[in-house]
Formats: structure tokens, C-alpha cells, sequence
């Protein structure tokens, strides 16, 4: 049995963008959405209560492991949330 995970991703408002299954694309235009203030993006889990600046490398490690969970980007008024799920069969 495969092990498949998609990663939705949405605005502030919940406005969803879209389903990614490449960690790499979510992670892309999760920055895109977030990166609009004058300060760096923030990363928050709330799970593990970490906040961290927001890179590739660091959203794989919170999401290593993990399922049914969700990771903010922040940066000033504007956000972005990106859940990791499992695909079922």
C-alpha cells in the first residue's frame, strides 16, 4: 500500500488555492501568499508550538511523521495555511 499525502492550501480568509502533492510547490506559493509585508515570513505549528523562520527544510521537519495537521506562514497582516492530509483508498 502507497502512501500518498496532499497538502491544501489556503489564504487568510480560508480561501482555498489549491491541493499540491509536492511539498516543494505548496511550500512556493505558500510564500508567495504570505510574503507580502515589509518583515520575513514566520512558520508556526501549532502542534508543537514552534515558530521558526519559514524554509523548505523546516516544513518538512514539522511535517515528518505527522498527518491531519496544519502549519501557518505569517508575515505582518497577511497569512497562509498549509494542511498535510492522507489520502485514503
Amino acid at each position: 500500500m502507497t502512501k500518498i499525502y496532499v497538502y491544501c492550501l489556503f489564504d487568510r480568509q480560508d480561501t482555498f488555492y489549491g491541493a499540491y502533492s509536492s511539498l516543494k510547490a505548496v511550500h512556493r506559493d505558500a510564500l508567495k501568499i504570505a510574503n507580502r509585508g515589509n518583515s520575513e515570513v514566520i512558520m508556526f505549528a501549532p502542534f508543537v508550538d514552534k515558530t521558526e523562520k519559514a524554509t523548505l527544510t523546516g516544513l518538512r521537519n514539522i511535517f515528518k511523521g505527522v498527518c491531519d495537521v496544519r502549519v501557518y506562514y505569517r508575515c505582518g497582516a497577511y497569512a497562509a495555511k498549509i494542511l498535510k492530509m492522507k489520502l485514503k483508498e
